[in-house]
């Protein structure tokens, strides 16, 4: 009971710093996006949405995956307490960064006219793709020095490299935007994307770490495993980016680059404001699982572990943004983003689907199986665009809330059925009893929200709200005895 109950403390541990980092983050982009709103408008951020996706795909199909696949590499070599071993594997790293940068950074350069034709219609973005290809090399560059500090579980380090990065963004982008507009954003997702370099690169060098010659052979050797599983994690990535971006190209020219805005401006509130604890949990929990990658039991009791501490976690925060979404979008953006909240109301829902099949879907990459993780995404892609289109094109905004939902629930039965037969997988009953808890309530919140006129709805969405986070502080209780930490905390303070 104490090791389960440490494993849950050490889920508990990491999703506190990273949460917190990921609220900063979410403050410092609520201001971010509330003056792009206002001073770029809803085609503005179409345009911001169309050249970030259009670089993510050139990205996705030269980066080769090893922003993830070297993480299992990285965490494996730090269980053996080797050094050398570790500084071999670092190496080879830093130099397939530099190798994938260069790659995406001269695709995008050659191929600048055509991807402004496909994206926009025209050849008026052909100058800002030369322009902002050089960002695919600091990423990828940025990547690389946060891999390091994610798998050698420097998580301080990485937080910070996050916050300062973060920080740093947005008092240059803001008066950029204020003074050029629209003619500003090329400026700022190049500034963007160099700040975060140097911040990944200045706590990524306090890696104490000896240096080491990587010959030609050894980049080879070593680098083949990072760079099959990561071509594998790549294609997958790619087609999840293509999927992603036929979507707006679909709603560009069937709806308008306003849809285009309304939908990124819907989907930033559901993947980054309310999805901020994947990203807190998926930073320790990927190296975790990599460790006992080997052990079909020690896979499971990790995935249910995170699954409930995810579920605990995002339930109160997603009844929370289904009772008051009408203020968060106006809080966010500004009132001409009303017309998204039927989506988020359906996206919300959603999620719970998400946060499940999300922790499952990591066993496919700490088990190194490349080619069932990528059919795996691929055919999840498919339906989903799939679902998407059909969604927009006879529910219109709303319609594409909807198709969330369903994608993501058909995608957790899928990899549950393959996590069973292929490893055995099950649920526990209590995590079986965790989300129906809390998703019955939310979807109850749901018809509330829906059915009674505001502001009559307020009341019993606020008391939903309530019994969700009562219900949650009562699990955790259980398992990770959160009086029994405030008291140790208080008493580490009276010391001092």
């Amino acid at each position: 009971m104490t090791e389960q109950k440490n494993s849950y403390r050490q889920i508990m541990k990491a999703t506190s710093l990273f949460g917190g980092v990921q609220f900063f983050q979410i403050l410092i982009s609520v201001v971010r996006s509330k003056f792009v709103a206002i001073l770029l408008g809803p085609a503005g951020m179409g345009i911001v949405g169309l050249l970030t996706a259009t670089t993510g795909l050139v990205s996705g199909l030269t980066n080769f995956g090893l922003g993830t696949s070297a993480v299992k590499n990285i965490s494996e070599a730090n269980a053996t307490g080797d050094k050398d071993r570790i500084s071999k594997v670092i190496s080879v790293l830093r130099r397939l960064v530099w190798i994938t940068g260069l790659l995406g950074t001269v695709v995008t350069l050659l191929f600048s006219p055509w991807l402004s034709e496909f994206t926009f219609g025209n050849k008026e973005y052909t100058f800002a793709f030369v322009w902002i290809s050089i960002t695919l090399i600091f990423n990828q560059l940025s990547t690389g020095e946060l891999v390091l500090l994610q798998a050698l579980r420097r998580l301080q380090h990485l937080a910070k490299a996050n916050v300062y990065g973060s920080l740093a963004g947005l008092v240059i982008s803001i008066p950029l935007y204020y003074k050029f507009g629209i003619r500003g954003i090329v400026p700022v997702i190049i500034i963007t994307a160099f700040i975060t370099l140097f911040f990944s690169w200045y706590f990524g060098r306090k890696i104490k770490m000896e240096k080491m010659t990587v010959s030609r052979s050894t980049l080879i050797n070593e680098g083949k495993s990072m760079m099959v599983m990561g071509f594998m994690i790549s294609l997958s990535g790619l087609i999840t980016l293509i999927a992603a971006y036929l979507l707006r190209i679909f709603i560009n020219r069937t709806g308008s680059v306003d849809d285009v805005g309304f939908y990124t401006a819907g989907f930033t509130i559901i993947n980054t404001y309310v999805g901020m604890i994947f990203t807190a949990m998926g930073t320790d929990y990927y190296p975790r699982l990599s460790v006992v990658a080997a052990d079909n039991q020690q896979c499971r009791e990790n995935i249910n572990q995170q699954s409930e501490i995810a579920l605990l976690i995002l339930a109160p925060i997603l009844i929370f943004f289904l009772v008051f979404v009408n203020w968060a979008v106006v809080l966010l953006y500004s009132s001409r983003f009303l017309v998204i909240t039927g989506m988020i109301y359906w996206a919300s829902l959603g999620i719970f689907f998400k946060a499940v099949s999300w922790a499952i879907a990591f066993v496919f990459l700490a088990k190194g199986a490349g080619k069932l993780f990528f059919w795996n995404e691929f055919i999840g892609s498919c339906y989903t665009l799939l679902f998407s289109m059909l969604g927009y094109h006879w529910g219109g905004l709303t319609g594409l809330g909807f198709s969330f939902l369903l994608s993501y629930l058909v995608y957790l039965i899928q990899v549950f059925v393959i996590a069973k037969v292929k490893y055995h997988f099950s649920f526990h009953s209590s995590f079986t009893v965790i989300f129906l808890v809390q998703f019955l309530l939310a979807l109850l919140c749901f018809v509330v929200m829906t059915v009674v006129k505001q502001p009559y709805a307020y009341l019993p969405g606020v008391l939903l709200i309530a019994v969700s986070s009562w219900y949650s502080f009562r699990e955790l209780e259980q398992r990770i005895g959160i009086k029994e930490l405030i008291q140790n905390v208080i008493q580490k303070i009276k010391r001092k």
